[in-house]
């Protein structure tokens, strides 16, 4: 029982460089399975569109699926623009508002294309067949070597004997692709680093302290999922009890269409009054009433988990 308790420990913090650890894991086997199992080169002149898309179409749809389970897109898009300001409601301007705040979205959603993309140029399948088809590389590998070659390049994915006649002074299609592959994820290791080394210095808040706000958000989900059960439970018993008895029911409060739009505003942090969360800061700041409720900056990149622990047990 003692190694599973450190082990469940290691996972909780850890869950994040762990979670994207799985998703690029299921990428690869997905990534593999395309390129063992579905992926057929035509070797012919649709060699650079097939290729092509079976290297970029499956990224771009693995990068909306990203933008769809993140959490903060709904946080940020719910009730953006309600229908009584519909006429008001530009979306240029939503775009705009919200633009900073997505960055680190878009970074989260990226993961999985990026994966894809560089464990297919690794091996070099997509590439091959993309590239034997490119009139670029023909010319550049077939150059003085008339147009009999034009015509072995296209064959080359599936005759893997015909590289050693077309070139010998330009690397293999395979190696070219092997190459870029490294290159693209030493590019992403080192965008990352840089990226979270100057969220951390931006954060306004020390180290501790940040671990015990990532502690509080998750208790305060729990609580708040719990208690958001029990008082719908009380809810529906009370309406289906007065459905079915015919009865007018008694006074029961739940928080108002203003209360629930005030706690799922963005989270805006204020080093002068420190709060944890929108639910934190509404509490404090009589329900909501008080002038310093709308106070505050934007939050800077390195809380931006707190809209997304808020949403992410919820399934938004």
């Amino acid at each position: 029982m003692d190694k599973l308790h450190k082990a469940l420990d290691f996972c909780i913090r850890h869950q994040t460089i762990l979670g994207y650890s799985i998703v690029s894991l299921l990428t690869a086997a997905s990534e593999h399975i395309f390129s063992s199992v579905v992926f057929k080169c035509p070797c012919n002149s649709k060699n650079m569109l097939y290729g092509s898309v079976f290297l970029i179409v499956p990224a771009f749809i693995l990068f909306l699926l990203g933008y769809m389970v993140n959490a903060r897109t709904w946080r940020l898009l719910t009730g953006s623009c309600p229908p009584e300001k519909r006429c008001s409601c530009s979306p240029w301007g939503v775009c705009t508002r919200y633009c900073l705040i997505l960055v680190p979205v878009t970074a989260k959603a990226s993961v999985a294309p990026l994966t894809w993309i560089a464990v297919a140029l690794l091996r070099a399948s997509f590439y091959e067949c993309a590239a034997s088809g490119s009139s670029l590389i023909k010319n550049l590998v077939c150059k003085d070597k008339g147009q009999e070659c034009h015509k072995l390049m296209v064959k080359l994915p599936c005759d893997e004997k015909l590289s050693e006649k077309i070139s010998s002074e330009f690397l293999a299609l395979q190696a070219q692709s092997q190459l870029i592959g490294w290159f693209l994820i030493a590019s992403i290791m080192t965008v990352a680093l840089i990226s979270t080394c100057i969220s951390r210095c931006c954060s306004p808040v020390s180290y501790l302290q940040l671990r015990f706000w990532k502690i509080y958000l998750k208790k305060e989900q729990e609580l708040f999922e719990i208690k958001a059960k029990e008082h719908a439970t009380k809810l529906a018993e009370i309406n289906m009890n007065c459905f079915f008895e015919a009865t007018d029911p008694a006074p029961f409060q739940t928080p108002s269409n203003e209360d629930w739009r005030k706690v799922s505003f963005l989270y805006t942090f204020n080093s002068q009054e420190q709060y944890y969360s929108m639910i934190h800061k509404y509490v404090n700041t009589n329900r909501g009433n008080s002038v310093r409720f709308g106070e505050g900056h934007q939050n800077p990149p390195g809380l931006g988990f707190v809209d997304e622990e808020n949403a992410s047990e919820s399934g938004f």
